[in-house]
């Protein structure tokens, strides 16, 4: 009997599964000899099934996973929807740039507008505002929640200032009940970067569901991964045209991949100075570009949704246990969640005291002949990046927080691949390092 597609299909992913469940197993822990990574992706049979399952529609392209995908994200985060990219910076860029459109009319930001944002993040946070002409006003991080200190969020609103966009650092959520209740007083959109912060919550709402626009990142570091990819929460569905619109070239047309003539009058517009009747599917309405993401990396992401509650759980306990390792010792200023906020942490970080004789450099140096994975608190100070020497911010007060996390403090990992003794590895050689210092 000839063996139908169907069960054919069946027959390639079991063996997949095989495969993977022999090319997934884990040697013991070596402390010396085994990497202890900062972050990292964790994949299990189902997501390598995942993968081919979609690949075998030979659709390649968003299609159904796609669809299926970014239903399923809105509803974990409690947004109205959300629109699937190729990579986290490029879910801000989307965010940011819709908020441009002469769609939105007298709400839209225009050239020269202020953009309030923290000068101690991650570069693709500010570049979007460079990027489309608005001026970013910073401000100072706090020591130890390592988000924007309160009283020059309030302090930064001028008359320019038409949005705040900023990240949940490393997971733990800004103060919203201030963000929000700023952007209410004075009309400002919200582009919520949570990125770092898949599953955090704020006051019982996980983040992603407070911005007109916000943020996340499916890289092999994040919470959960595509490989790469990315997405945009929405709440309003004009903005989601034109959230679509830059991610999809800048077009005019709203079709989905694959589809024709959703509007029932492809050949009737007249639209800028084109010839009445110009294809739709071929007129720009903005400065768009190609941001899609594949099928694949959708299924991928399907897959791995429906282990994150696992993977925010073994975040928080690797979290604790360093903690509880850490906690008490002389120099070393921990992390602290903000009030009302149960974060899903990306990473532990830690700034060793100013006065404190430790010097940083070399206790990384002596973790990575450890073996054991460190990053720095992504740019520091970004003005004193080379990239923004000639930048036009506006800097509100000084950012003298910043510069200490610039040269003070780095961060390890807590992600779900670690172990219990791994952790303990961790927090071994931190202590015994700034014990002989």
């Amino acid at each position: 009997m000839t063996e139908s597609l169907e069960d054919h299909r069946r027959r390639i992913l079991d063996d997949v599964r095989d495969y993977a469940r022999k090319a997934l197993e884990r040697a013991d822990f070596v402390p010396g000899e085994t990497v202890v990574p900062v972050s990292g992706k964790v994949l299990d049979t189902e997501d390598f099934a995942a993968l081919v399952d979609s690949s075998l529609d030979g659709w390649l392209t968003g299609g159904r996973f796609t669809q299926d995908f970014q239903r399923a994200l809105a509803r974990y985060v409690g947004a109205r929807g959300s629109v699937f990219v190729n990579s986290g910076s490029s879910a801000n860029l989307v965010a940011l740039s819709a908020l441009t459109s002469p769609k939105l009319g007298n709400r839209r930001l225009v050239e020269g507008d202020e953009v309030v944002t923290v000068a101690m993040g991650f570069p693709t946070t500010i570049n979007p505002i460079l990027q489309n002409r608005l001026r970013p006003v910073l401000v100072d991080a706090e020591l130890g929640t390592y988000d924007a200190v309160p009283d020059m969020l309030e302090e930064a609103i001028g008359p320019r200032t038409r949005a705040i966009m900023m990240a949940h650092t490393l997971g733990n959520p800004f103060d919203l009940d201030l963000v929000r209740r700023l952007c209410q007083e004075h009309k400002l959109w919200l582009v919520e970067d949570s990125c770092d912060a898949l599953g955090s919550t704020y006051d019982g709402k996980r983040t992603g569901s407070f911005g007109d626009t916000a943020t996340v990142s499916f890289y092999p570091a994040h919470h959960i991964t595509t490989g790469e990819g990315g997405a945009v929460f929405f709440k309003s569905p004009l903005v989601k045209k034109q959230l679509e619109s830059f991610r999809d070239w800048g077009r005019d047309c709203y079709c989905e991949t694959g589809k024709d003539n959703t509007c029932l009058k492809r050949f009737e517009w007249q639209l800028g100075d084109l010839p009445e009747g110009y294809d739709h599917k071929y007129i720009y309405s903005h400065i768009g570009y190609n941001l899609k993401a594949t099928d694949m990396q959708a299924a991928l992401g399907l897959s791995q949704l429906n282990k994150l509650d696992g993977f925010v759980e073994a975040r928080k306990k690797n979290f604790a246990h360093l903690y509880s390792r850490l906690d008490g010792t002389s120099g070393l200023i921990l992390p602290r969640a903000t009030p009302k906020s149960d974060p899903s942490w990306f990473g532990f970080p830690i700034t060793l005291d100013p006065e404190s004789p430790v010097d940083r450099e070399t206790l990384l140096r002596h973790l990575d002949t450890r073996k054991i994975g460190t990053r720095l608190m992504f740019a520091g100070n970004v003005t004193r990046q080379p990239a923004y020497r000639n930048v036009d911010f506006r800097i509100v007060g000084d950012l003298t927080n910043s510069d200490i996390i610039m040269r003070r403090t780095f961060w390890v990992g807590v992600h779900p691949g670690l172990t219990t003794p791994m952790v303990d590895y961790i927090a071994d050689n931190i202590l015994d390092f700034v014990s002989a210092s």
